[in-house]
C-alpha cells in the first residue's frame, strides 16, 4: 500500500506539471492568435496541425499508442484554438451522424458544430459567412464519389482547406434489449445495412428491419422503442444513450469515408499536399487522353478522376481530378497551365495537406 500511494503521489505531481505546461501552451497560443489577428492570417492551420502530429507521433515510444497519442494531443489543439477563436463549423446530417464524427475529429467539441440537412446547405451556410467552414463527404471506399458534393463546387467560390479519412465502423445499440438474441426489431439506414448485411443475416435472422432515414433517426427510434436496436456509430451510442450490444459489425474492415474541409482559406504548402481542379473539354476523339498528358508529363500522381455532365448540353461532361502536389510547386504550375490552354473551363478547388 506504502508503494501505491507512492506512486500516486508521483502520478499527482506529473499531472501537475502537465497543467503548467498546458497552461504555458494556452498563453503561447493566445499570443499567436494576437498576431495572426493583426496580419490577417489564418487562424486555422490544417498544415501546422498534421506536422505537429505526425512529428508526435514519430517521437513515441510507447506505452500509449500513436492513436491515443494524437486524439490526446487533438484535444489540446482543439482547446487551445478556442482561445484564438470559436469557429462555427456546419456539418452534412443529424448529430452523431459520421459528418458530426468529422467535424469533431477536425475541430473539438468546443467549436459551434451545427448540422444541415442537406450538402447544399453546408456550402450555403460558409458562403454566406454564418459558419467558417463546412464539413461535407466526397466519396466512400466501397460506395463511391458523392456526387451532390461534387456537383456543388460548379458554382461555388469555396475551397477545399482541408480533408479527414474516417474508418466507418457500425456499432449494434439498444436500450431495451441486453443482448443480441431479444432483438425483434432492427432499425437501419440503407447504406448502414448493405454494410453489415453477412452480420445480420448471421446474428439477427428472424428480426424485422425497418429502414430509417439515416444512422441517427434510427438510433433515436431504437431509444424509444422497446425489443428494438439500431446500427449505428459509436458516437450516436453516446449522444442518444443506448447500449452497445456488438462492436463493429461492418462486414468490410477497410469502409473508409473521406471527407471536405471547405472554407475561404488556403493552407500552406507543407510537402504532403494534395491537389483538387476540375475541367471541362469538348467531345472529340482523345480529348481526355490530351487533358491527362500534362500530368504524366510533370510526373504528377493522379488520385481521383471523375466525370460529371454539365447539366447545360447533352453528353458534355465535367472532370474532377485530385492529384499529389501543391499548386505553388513549379511543376505543377505547368502542368496546370498546360492545360488551361487546351480545356474549355479549369478551376482549381484548392490545395491542402493529405489525409494519412
Amino acid at each position: 500500500m506504502n508503494s501505491l500511494k507512492k506512486l500516486r503521489n508521483h502520478i499527482d505531481h506529473v499531472d501537475h506539471s502537465l497543467l503548467e505546461l498546458l497552461t504555458r501552451r494556452a498563453r503561447l497560443v493566445k499570443k499567436i492568435g494576437s498576431i495572426k489577428e493583426k496580419s490577417g492570417q489564418p487562424i486555422f492551420a490544417p498544415e501546422r496541425e498534421r506536422a505537429l502530429l505526425a512529428d508526435l507521433k514519430s517521437l513515441n515510444r510507447g506505452p500509449l499508442s500513436n492513436e491515443a497519442v494524437e486524439n490526446l494531443f487533438l484535444e489540446v489543439v482543439h482547446a487551445c484554438r478556442h482561445l484564438q477563436k470559436k469557429f462555427t463549423v456546419a456539418y452534412f446530417g443529424p448529430e452523431a451522424s459520421f459528418s458530426h464524427a468529422a467535424a469533431l475529429k477536425s475541430f473539438g467539441r468546443s467549436a459551434g458544430l451545427v448540422p444541415a440537412r442537406t450538402i447544399s446547405e453546408v456550402f450555403a451556410e460558409v458562403d454566406k459567412g454564418r459558419a467558417d467552414f463546412g464539413v461535407v463527404p466526397i466519396e466512400n471506399s466501397t460506395g463511391g464519389g458523392v456526387y451532390h458534393t461534387l456537383d456543388m463546387f460548379v458554382d461555388s467560390p469555396l475551397s477545399i482547406c482541408a480533408e479527414l479519412e474516417l474508418p466507418v465502423h457500425h456499432y449494434l445499440l439498444g436500450r431495451s434489449v441486453r443482448s443480441v438474441d431479444k432483438v425483434k426489431t432492427l432499425f437501419s439506414h440503407y447504406q448502414a445495412l448493405s454494410q453489415c448485411r453477412n452480420w445480420v443475416d448471421a446474428n439477427l435472422p428472424k428480426a424485422r428491419v425497418v429502414e430509417s432515414t439515416s444512422t441517427s433517426e434510427a438510433a433515436k427510434q431504437a431509444a424509444r422503442i422497446v425489443g428494438s436496436a439500431a446500427i449505428a456509430s459509436h458516437l450516436a451510442a453516446e449522444q442518444y444513450g443506448l447500449g452497445i450490444l456488438a462492436s463493429r459489425i461492418e462486414d468490410s474492415s477497410q469502409n473508409y469515408t473521406r471527407f471536405l474541409i471547405i472554407g475561404t482559406t488556403e493552407p500552406e504548402r507543407t510537402g504532403r499536399d494534395k491537389t483538387s481542379i476540375m475541367f471541362s473539354i469538348k467531345d472529340r476523339p482523345g480529348a481526355l487522353f490530351d487533358m491527362l498528358l500534362p500530368f504524366k508529363k510533370q510526373k504528377l500522381n493522379l488520385t481521383k478522376i471523375e466525370s460529371r455532365p454539365t447539366r447545360q448540353r447533352a453528353w458534355e461532361y465535367i472532370f474532377f481530378v485530385d492529384f499529389i502536389g501543391h499548386r505553388s510547386e513549379p511543376r505543377v504550375q505547368k502542368a496546370l497551365a498546360q492545360l488551361e490552354r487546351t480545356c474549355m473551363f479549369l478551376k482549381i478547388l484548392g490545395s491542402y495537406p493529405r489525409s494519412e
